[in-house]
């Protein structure tokens, strides 16, 4: 089984999931406009270079994602929440660069740092109003610093 985080959008799918495969190295491997729905399913104009699917691999593990209007999906249009999409590594550095970068325009809920559980964690909401969590595993010697 895997399972796959979709992600919705208002038109920014495309750039949305460009920069999430420079940022963790992936690579789209489905972009489907709605432009290129099959001749009987009606799409307005305005809507025909929004993806109707998108597909990210990294790894062995995957995002998908869609722009949908509010005639769709009534809640899109509003702050995601109750949901991050989540990024778990042992290597602090490259947690600290997803954390960066995937900031750039966006906003820190809590900056990247040293918690009780990890040598390195972090949230914020990117550009695209995405919330995202960078942790780094611990090793199983690993303890917090102190003071």
């Amino acid at each position: 089984m895997k399972i796959v985080t979709s992600l919705s959008f208002r038109g920014q799918c495309r750039e949305a999931f460009e920069f999430y495969a420079d940022v963790l190295g992936g690579r789209i491997t489905a972009a489907f406009a709605y432009a290129d729905a099959p001749p009987g399913m009606p799409t307005d104009e305005k809507y025909k270079s929004w993806l109707m699917h998108c597909w990210l691999e990294v790894g062995d593990q995957a995002l998908m994602g869609a722009d949908m209007d509010t005639d769709w999906a009534p809640n899109v249009d509003k702050p995601k929440n109750g949901f991050d999409v989540t990024l778990h590594t042992e290597d602090a550095d490259e947690a600290r660069r997803w954390f960066e970068r995937l900031s750039e325009g966006g906003r820190t809920v809590m900056a990247f740092g040293e918690t009780f559980w990890s040598p390195g964690f972090g949230s914020l909401v990117d550009r695209f109003g995405v919330p995202w969590m960078i942790n780094v595993v611990a090793a199983a010697d690993w303890t917090p610093s102190q003071g």
